[in-house]
């Protein structure tokens, strides 16, 4: 493996006294996709929120390039910038699918030839430049993801968090989707953290699978080892629902 970008150590997550999630180390490597994968409620995306800096752990320590960041640190800003979250709902403005595409660059105060290159490119890359100037009121559920993952990416993020970013679609749209996605990370090599319950989305993804159940990560290792080798009963119990 090459050198960790992103890392957690002892994570615990507490809500009103009860633990939702207790991981004791989770290594994410630069350029490579982790997959998480459990059932409902397992603690995946509460996982990812942590990593991704948007939620404080009630313990533990989330590692940047080998440098702590807390809710204390002073570069916990500099940090977040590097990332980049894609959630389940594509969370779009009314405004124009341009305007959407641009608005973290926007915000960044990128100089507005930057801005158009990188939305133009991005558009492009999925598929979507033909709908730069319409509402995103009007758009499918996967239009509307495509809209969110470009505006994710134009950012140039050194790591993609993605939430389950198929889920509300219908399967035709997910399965291009995920083709589409698929072949962009192949050819992007970003460092990405995509979490799913479905364990084909993630063996088709991913390089690695971490298997979260009941608040805790079992096993970590490529599809085949997980399918294989269950690393115990919640794992082998989990992967006999799919």
């Amino acid at each position: 493996m090459t050198e960790t970008i992103l890392e957690g150590h002892d994570l615990r997550v507490a809500y009103h006294g009860t633990t939702a999630l207790e991981v004791a180390e989770v290594k994410v490597y630069e350029g490579e996709i982790l997959s998480l994968i459990g059932p409902n409620g397992a603690g995946k995306s509460t996982l990812l929120r942590v990593l991704a800096l948007l939620e404080a752990p009630t313990s533990g320590r989330v590692l940047f390039r080998g440098t702590p960041v807390s809710g204390k640190s002073r570069d916990l800003l500099a940090v977040r910038r590097k990332l980049a979250c894609v959630f389940q709902e594509a969370l779009l403005c009314d405004a124009t699918v341009q305007a959407n595409a641009a608005l973290g660059l926007r915000l960044r105060r990128q100089l507005s030839g930057e801005v158009e290159t990188r939305v133009r490119r991005w558009l492009e890359r999925l598929g979507i430049a033909h709908l730069a100037g319409r509402r995103a009121r009007t758009l499918s559920g996967g239009e509307a993801q495509r809209v969110s993952l470009a505006r994710a990416f134009v950012l140039q993020p050194e790591v993609l968090l993605l939430d389950e970013p198929f889920a509300a679609l219908d399967p035709p749209a997910r399965a291009r989707l995920l083709g589409d996605l698929s072949i962009l990370l192949a050819s992007d090599h970003r460092t990405t953290i995509f979490v799913t319950h479905d364990l084909r989305e993630a063996a088709q993804l991913a390089h690695r699978i971490g298997v979260i159940v009941r608040g805790k990560l079992r096993q970590v290792g490529t599809a085949r080892q997980i399918k294989t080798h269950p690393a115990d009963r919640d794992v082998a119990d989990f992967l006999q629902t799919l």
